[in-house]
């Protein structure tokens, strides 16, 4: 797919000419043996990391199923797990998504969850507007009753500097239709995903 919204275009030389400054700018020699290479793995690893960027994830949901039987109790997929960045420190998030949803007449094909998560994780996040995004894509495309998405991370911005905090995970929640208007299909949901159990 086509990249989507790039605010100006950087060659490949420009950005592994900015990896030797940061190089530079810690104290080493981009000149070195040891990290002659690195600037063009560096843009590799970008290209990977950030493919986000270039996908539409509301395409993964297009095709859908309607012969189900007129199943129309809750889908839940859980423990999704998924690697991103934080937007502020560039610095790795890994954590584990849950997604659920209340079907109306039609159902996707549960990898397309997975591949909805991995689109928007494959960005610059913050969890919060990483949660609103899968859970929003989910319901405007698939029309369903309701959608729940719960996210558990680790930020490496807060393990690997600043207070130093390890062990530390963060959760985060968006619930849409049913999931947020009614108690019950909400605690059956958090039930399903058993997030207590699951380190």
């Amino acid at each position: 797919m086509a990249q989507k919204n790039k605010p100006s275009a950087v060659t490949r030389e420009a950005a592994e000419e900015a990896v030797r400054t940061l190089l530079r700018w810690a104290g080493e020699d981009p000149a070195r043996e040891g990290l002659l290479d690195t600037p063009a793995r560096v843009v590799d690893a970008y290209s990977d990391w950030f493919s986000g960027y270039a996908i539409d994830p509301a395409e993964y949901l297009g095709r859908t199923f309607e012969e189900v039987a007129g199943y129309d109790e809750m889908v839940v997929l859980r423990d999704i797990r998924f690697e991103s960045f934080c937007e502020h420190h560039m610095a790795p998030i890994f954590g584990r998504a849950h997604v659920g949803y209340l079907p109306t007449d039609k159902v996707v094909g549960i990898s397309k969850l997975a591949r909805v998560v991995d689109a928007y994780a494959r960005r610059f996040q913050v969890q919060e507007k990483l949660t609103a995004q899968i859970a929003h894509c989910i319901g405007k495309v698939l029309q369903p009753r309701g959608v729940a998405v719960v996210i558990d991370a680790q930020h490496q911005c807060m393990t690997t500097r600043g207070v130093h905090k390890r062990g530390v995970s963060m959760i985060t929640s968006q619930m849409l239709g049913a999931f947020r208007d009614d108690a019950r299909t909400r605690a059956e949901f958090l039930r399903f995903i058993d997030i207590d159990s699951h380190s």
